[in-house]
Formats: C-alpha cells, structure tokens, sequence
C-alpha cells in the first residue's frame, strides 16, 4: 500500500499566541524570509529572534509571521531530529516573550509531486496551488518523509510515519490535512 502523506498545519485556538515576523541577530526583519519556505537548505547569519505578537498560550507548532515559517517547540523539533535530520534544517531560535526552546524548521527538499486533480471545474497537472484539492503521488516522492510542495502553495508536507511519531508525541498546535 503506498504512502500517505499530509499537508501540516497549524491548530489555532482562541487564546492561544501569535509570533511575529523573523528576525536577525540585530533585531530587523529578515530580507528574504521566503527562503526558509523555499524547500532548500538556508545559510543563517547568525542567531534568529521572533518576538510574540499577542501573548497567550504557547503551541509547539506555530507558523511565524506573514510568511508562516515554522516554528518548533524542542519537544516537536527533537521528533524531526530523530526521524528526518536528512530532509530538514533546524535552527535555533530566541522567542522573545516565550520560554523554552525553539527552533525554525526548514524543509531542505522540494519535490514536484502532485498527481492531476481537480481544482473547482479546471483540471490541472503538476500544480499544487490548489492545496485543497492537492494529491501526492507518492511514485515522484523517492520515500520523503518531509519536504515542500513544489508550486504556488509551497506546502510542508509530511509522511503516514511521521504524522504517527508526531501524534504519539501529544503536540499543541498541530494539525494535518491528508494530500
């Protein structure tokens, strides 16, 4: 049976806190925060800063910022760690008004993956703009358990195995969309 894969997300609850834009060792906001959504490996200058937007309840996932970079608390970042060291980058980050440790998650793969689907009545190939109606084909995947989608929604997408190790860990935040 192939493998599913799942398009991860964030769980946003009332209450729960929000984290501004990406920040370098200075204090700016990045020039190219895209980068670190692009599915390629990121030179980092120097240490990373995020400040938090509206305080509330920490998340282990958050996605940071108008461009949604991912944010990780150690607790999910170690599953990464330990279960896709070769596909991501992860590094560290100081929350300003956030305690723990946390890192920024690149994924360092970019594969174009998708199957035809449909897309309201207009049926397309190969792009994944459409991430509601995004089908993986796990045969141009080559066994991935994290990368990004190639297309205009650049999404993170995850394997069946690692949504599991995920699951099992109890993470706040979290949430998948099978593709």
């Amino acid at each position: 049976m192939p493998t599913r894969y799942f398009r991860l997300t964030e769980a946003v609850e009332a209450g729960d806190w929000s984290l501004g834009d990406l920040l370098d060792e200075k204090g700016r906001e990045l020039e190219d925060p895209s980068r670190f959504t692009s599915g390629q490996p990121v030179a980092a200058s120097g240490p990373l800063k995020l400040r938090v937007r509206e305080q509330g309840r920490r998340r282990d996932f958050t996605l940071a910022g108008a461009s949604g970079i991912p944010v990780l608390h150690s607790k999910m970042s170690n599953c990464f760690a330990e279960f896709a060291a070769e596909e991501t980058q992860l590094l560290s980050v100081a929350v300003k008004g956030g305690s723990g440790e946390y890192h920024v998650l690149v994924a360092t793969q970019r594969v174009a993956c998708s199957s035809e689907m449909q897309v309201g009545n207009v049926a397309t190939s190969g792009d994944t703009r459409g991430v509601g109606g995004m089908r993986i084909d796990p045969g141009k995947v080559g066994g991935l358990l994290v990368f990004r989608a190639a297309g205009g929604a650049d999404a993170l997408i995850i394997s069946e195995h690692l949504k599991s190790v995920l699951e099992r860990a109890r993470l706040r935040g979290v949430a998948y969309e099978e593709v």
